[in-house]
């Protein structure tokens, strides 16, 4: 990687080059793990955010005309560099953000789908023609490329989330600037010098790390950044949107969550409790769609919970370089404290602690932010933990008796992401997920994050989507196109 030797540092990607930030400032990357510094990175402030849309606005006279066949063929061969350089990538997921190894292998591999089907759908935008009230009128609408796109995206997910939006903005004719989060700019440095050998022209794709208010207020109040691509919590998406709207610059917007999963006592059970399991602490309960609120049908609950002790007491909690690793760290001291406080609140009010319910602190772990996976029973609604996302490695669980009570509970929340349903009833399953008010439903399954299917939410949850047929929509405008003949 751009790498000084001896120092570990990292630049800034602007317009093609690598460069430093004023005054070579820079900001620490800590492993969650170790709470060790492992690298410096450039720290970019509103000159380079600046600089970068200068590099963006000119290359976007160019690219956007760029036939889509060779877009297209660039994105192939990212898409294929990619994966020839998976394993290092993983490698980096694994020391900035703390996930497993094996869960970092399938991140860049999801990443990677990403941009294979969106160069696929470059070649798919297609117009229309519209036939006119008058004979000597032709009516086209033509769809063009927004302009420049500002990309800022999470550390959870830090090398899919790239991929979700870079993929989609170039496809479509758009170039884009990046501000990956201050955690994990590491998978984004080295997907960046892979965009860099492929060959891609200047200035298309631009990466500035540094300080989120200046970098995130210059590209706000630039307005050559025609359209704001963001994925993170709900309260930053509003501040955000607010801005956004001051120039009427398009927004996409995948916020927080907080995923009920509804368990019928007519369902497979082990199926259910291994899918929910593998979902709950996937990357240590930090995904927006991780489930939140599990509900399970008071004629099962007792069988469901030994169920689900046993088998999260096959999980092995370690750093992410091991081999043996399911569960790794929480991102940071403030992501445990939150954990903390959510299990305290619920314990205080009258859960039980069925598994786990404490910070884990042994085998190399005692540095490190971790925290042992958790079932949580006789949860309620008083309880923090049923009403804000955790983030983290543990599983509430509730009980209800009848469909319509659990539907409404699960309603019950501003957020709209993501629900499950674990059903073998064909009726039921269509009425609950057509009930349920969020965005996406699994039923009978856990795994959403399908590049072939549209991933958004509603309410606070999220404008637009990402993925799915309609992929590059949100990329492009339609132009309308009156010619009297």
């Amino acid at each position: 990687m751009n790498i000084k030797t001896k120092q570990t540092y990292y630049k800034l990607f602007i317009n093609g080059e690598w460069v430093e930030a004023q005054e070579s400032a820079t900001f620490e990357v800590v492993d969650p793990a170790t709470n060790e510094v492992i690298a410096h990175v450039a720290k970019g402030e509103e000159k380079e955010a600046t600089l970068a849309v200068d590099a963006a606005a000119e290359a976007f006279k160019t690219w956007s005309k760029t036939p889509a066949r060779k877009r297209a063929n660039l994105m192939w061969d990212l898409y294929d560099k990619v994966l020839e350089n998976e394993e290092e990538l993983a490698q980096l997921i694994t020391k900035e953000a703390g996930k497993p190894l094996k869960q970092a292998r399938l991140e860049v591999k999801n990443g990677a789908e990403y941009i294979r089907w969106n160069a696929e759908e470059a070649r798919r935008v297609y117009g229309t023609t519209v036939e006119s009230t008058f004979p000597s009128k032709r009516l086209h609408i033509k769809k063009e490329a927004v302009g420049p796109v500002a990309a800022i995206t999470p550390w959870n997910f830090p090398f899919s989330m790239i991929a979700r939006k870079i993929s989609p903005a170039i496809a479509a004719g758009c170039t884009i600037v990046l501000k990956p989060a201050e955690q994990t700019p590491l998978s984004a440095i080295k997907f960046f010098e892979i965009a860099a050998e492929v060959g891609f022209p200047k200035g298309v794709m631009n990466l500035v790390t540094g300080t989120p208010n200046a970098i995130g207020d210059t590209w706000l109040s630039d307005k050559r950044i025609r359209k704001i691509t963001f994925t993170g919590s709900t309260a930053v998406g509003k501040m955000l949107y607010k801005k956004a709207a001051d120039q009427m610059k398009r927004v996409s917007m995948e916020l927080g969550g907080h995923a009920p999963v509804i368990v019928f006592d007519d369902c497979d059970l082990d199926a259910a409790v291994k899918q929910i399991a593998g979902s709950k602490f996937n990357n240590c309960g930090q995904a927006c769609i991780s489930p939140n609120r599990i509900y399970v049908q008071e004629s099962i609950i007792d069988e469901f919970t030994e169920k689900l002790e046993k088998m999260v007491a096959r999980l092995k909690v370690g750093h992410g370089l091991n081999d043996n690793s399911d569960v790794g760290p929480l991102i940071n001291a403030s992501g445990l404290e939150k954990v903390k406080s959510h299990v305290n609140d619920a314990v205080e009010k009258g859960a039980t602690v069925v598994t786990g319910g404490e910070p884990f602190a042994e085998n190399g772990c005692e540095n490190g932010f971790f925290y042992m996976p958790t079932i949580l029973k006789d949860v309620n609604e008083t309880m923090k933990i049923a009403n804000e996302e955790t983030f983290g490695p543990v599983a509430p669980i509730l009980s209800f008796t009848s469909d319509e009570e659990v539907i409404e509970k699960a309603n019950d929340t501003d957020y709209g992401l993501a629900a499950y349903i674990f059903t073998t009833n064909l009726s039921r399953s269509h009425k609950v997920s057509e009930a349920l008010e969020y965005g996406m439903v699994g039923v009978n399954d856990t795994l959403l994050a399908q590049v072939e299917g549209a991933f958004g939410g509603v309410k606070e949850s999220g404008i637009g989507s990402e993925g799915g047929p309609e992929t590059l929509r949100d990329f492009l405008e339609s132009k309308f196109i009156s010619t009297t003949i």
